[in-house]
């Protein structure tokens, strides 16, 4: 979990939209294994530690279903601490009869894709340890291969998934965008980030700190797909922790300098991509 703390720049925090809140609740409970941080009428805020919001879902008024062909959230990702623990939750998946939309191993890690009942993505994932990783001029080796399934159920039979480990972060989150030159600029001319790892001219994986990615971008709806309604299930916002001041001060002078508004509120700062994703700019309070 290196990659996830300071000097860093990571994911932290996603806000998604639902169309019914307590059906998304009994999932994300009972199938992911999240506690209830805050409850309120239209919202909840999940945790996976007691104290530490990793997910916030909201039903809109009035809601309309995901929108297809859009910008937006391809899948938000939770990274488990070991490798145990994902073949945990994989037999608990495969025992709830939830289903599946797939299973990878990536070379860095392995991975478990699946989509709450709006339909909006979700992976549970594990790393291998960053020693194997195969790095080359500056980009790392990624592929998508089957997952050993029976040796990862093997490795995580001793013990019943009850709920997700409390070092369970947000490893990562991955985007639809209109186009992918645009997003490149804006995400590391602007924000900082650095290309890890290219899928021709569809997808980039983004990070800082030499991690396999924080951020995947990727043009799959179609480039030029239109940025969905607001009131629409999907992507509400996330929120991206700098390492201090001084690195996010940074990081709003360049994206200001290259012709993107920054909004500042109540001691926050916000910006907008240029496919309609909405970024909350934090600094790391530990």
């Amino acid at each position: 979990m290196e990659f996830h703390r300071q000097p860093n720049t990571f994911v932290d925090l996603v806000n998604i939209k639902v169309s019914d809140l307590s059906r998304a609740l009994t999932f994300y409970q009972e199938i992911i294994g999240f506690q209830v941080l805050e409850r309120s009428e239209r919202s909840a805020t999940l945790t996976a530690n007691g104290r530490t919001p990793l997910l916030v879902i909201e039903q809109p008024d009035p809601v309309i279903a995901k929108q297809p062909r859009t910008t937006g959230l391809y899948h938000f990702a939770l990274l488990l601490p070991s490798r145990a623990d994902l073949g945990r939750f994989l037999n608990h998946l495969l025992q709830s009869g939830y289903p599946l939309q797939g299973a990878s191993d990536h070379l860095v890690s392995e991975a478990i894709y699946f989509a709450d009942p709006d339909g909006n993505g979700v992976e549970v994932y594990a790393d291998r340890p960053s020693s194997s990783w195969d790095w080359s001029n500056g980009e790392v080796k990624m592929s998508t291969e089957p997952i050993h399934a029976e040796n990862l159920l093997a490795e995580g039979k001793d013990e019943p998934w009850t709920a997700l480990p409390p070092e369970t972060i947000l490893g990562h989150i991955h985007l639809h965008v209109a186009n992918l030159f645009e997003a490149e600029t804006f995400y590391i001319e602007g924000l900082g980030f650095n290309v890890v790892a290219r899928l021709g001219n569809q997808a980039l994986f983004i990070s800082t700190g030499n991690y396999h990615h924080h951020i995947g971008l990727n043009t799959w709806n179609g480039v030029g797909a239109p940025t969905p309604p607001e009131h629409s299930v999907g992507l509400k916002w996330f929120s991206l922790t700098y390492p201090s001041e001084e690195v996010r001060a940074k990081t709003v002078n360049r994206l200001e300098t290259i012709g993107f508004q920054v909004e500042r509120k109540h001691g926050e700062e916000w910006v907008i991509d240029p496919s309609g994703n909405h970024i909350r700019l934090l600094v790391d309070a530990s």
